[in-house]
């Protein structure tokens, strides 16, 4: 997966409901960019620079796939989104809300469009106090000292009121925990281990991973299927049970819930195509002894994507025993899931068609694989 950025963004507002104004950005933020981590309180301060009403400041921090300069960008569509006028006039005046990028862990920028520690924070408290709260810490690039130093050291005097209103993280309402044990499946490519690991990170949920690189039957499969067949079935069937026995048998106390890129049924799913007939009924009569005593999934999500787009994955990550993986293979297991997900009538099923979305590259795509499940 491609790596996320870590960025810190100033944000302000004194015209009109201002803490609606802050809600209104984080919330487009959230839905645009990426992940929420930390928010500040909520702060009064005076303008800054210029004689208007006071500000609410607050400080937020987001995980993002997206660039610095990217995240600029979107910055300024929401603001114009929220009804942020920019005048040609030198000077600073009053706004619905102003987005300033802080700190940004893809490094320093110094250009005219982007500057990257922000150049004037550490002479402006309604950023260092709200900032402080989160990272305090977090050290300054360039003056090689802390937040929590700078906000000392500051000569601006302003008096900064903590505000009792604060600002709601748009996450919460994606009540996943509420699941427990989430299982994302989908067939070779679908993007399910790359799901279970956004939503592992974002929701705090302890992630439960296939082990299939580990296999060393695998890439033998790929080359003569008929021949490796049976013991790569029996491999992974063995892997996946211990696995599931084990990692969510055992409760974390430190997460919310379980995310899992697997439900060991997959095992009989690959097996029903892949295995002669007098090898599936043995592999079967092993299933079913196993399968009994694993827990099931409060939630089975089922990516599905059209063949043409599995082939596409397939070939952008670059595995070499998979580039051999013809579309009639993958359409049978397209065809297993499915007769799966039928016979289960006490299963809790969502299929989502991801045919023509990319919710690692985009954020919004991702929001609507989110919105999908909770409609379960």
């Amino acid at each position: 997966m491609k790596t996320q950025h870590r960025i810190h963004i100033s944000l302000g507002s004194n015209i009109g409901n201002r803490l609606d104004h802050l809600q209104k950005a984080v919330n487009a933020i959230y839905h645009e960019l990426g992940d929420v981590t930390k928010i500040s309180s909520v702060y009064q301060t005076p303008a800054w620079g210029f004689s208007s009403d006071d500000f609410y400041n607050a400080c937020i921090l987001i995980t993002t796939f997206y660039s610095t300069s990217e995240v600029l960008s979107k910055l300024l569509e929401i603001e114009t989104s929220l009804g942020r006028n920019r005048s040609d006039s030198a000077g600073y005046e009053a706004r619905t809300i102003d987005l300033d990028i802080i700190f940004s862990s893809e490094g320093t920028s110094d250009t005219q469009r982007l500057r990257v520690p922000h150049p004037f924070m550490q002479d402006r408290k309604f950023v260092l106090k709200p900032l402080e709260e989160i990272a305090k810490e977090a050290m300054h690039p360039f003056m090689n000292v802390t937040v929590g130093e700078l906000l000392e050291n500051t000569s601006d005097e302003s008096v900064v009121e903590l505000v009792e209103e604060q600002i709601v993280n748009p996450k919460e309402k994606y009540l996943l925990s509420n699941i427990q044990y989430l299982t994302v499946e989908g067939n070779i490519g679908a993007g399910k281990t790359s799901l279970a690991h956004m939503i592992s990170k974002e929701f705090n949920a302890k992630l439960v991973l296939e082990r299939f690189a580990d296999n060393p039957f695998l890439p033998k499969f790929y080359e003569d299927m008929e021949r490796y067949a049976f013991p790569l079935e029996m491999s992974f069937l063995a892997d996946r049970y211990q696995r599931l026995q084990d990692d969510i048998g055992q409760l974390d106390l430190f997460k919310d819930f379980v995310v899992s890129d697997y439900d060991v049924f997959k095992s009989l799913i690959f097996a029903q195509v892949t295995l002669q007939e007098d090898e599936y009924k043995l592999y079967k009569k092993v299933f079913d002894i196993m399968y009994r005593d694993l827990p099931k999934p409060g939630l089975y999500v089922y990516l599905y994507q059209n063949t043409e787009r599995l082939l596409e994955n397939i070939k952008k990550r670059g595995r070499d025993y998979e580039q051999k993986i013809p579309a009639e293979y993958l359409n049978k297991i397209n065809q297993g899931y499915l007769r799966f997900i039928k016979a289960q009538p006490d299963l809790n099923v969502r299929i989502i068609d991801i045919s023509e979305k990319d919710f690692i590259k985009n954020r919004s795509d991702y929001i609507w694989v989110l919105e999908s499940i909770l409609q379960h």
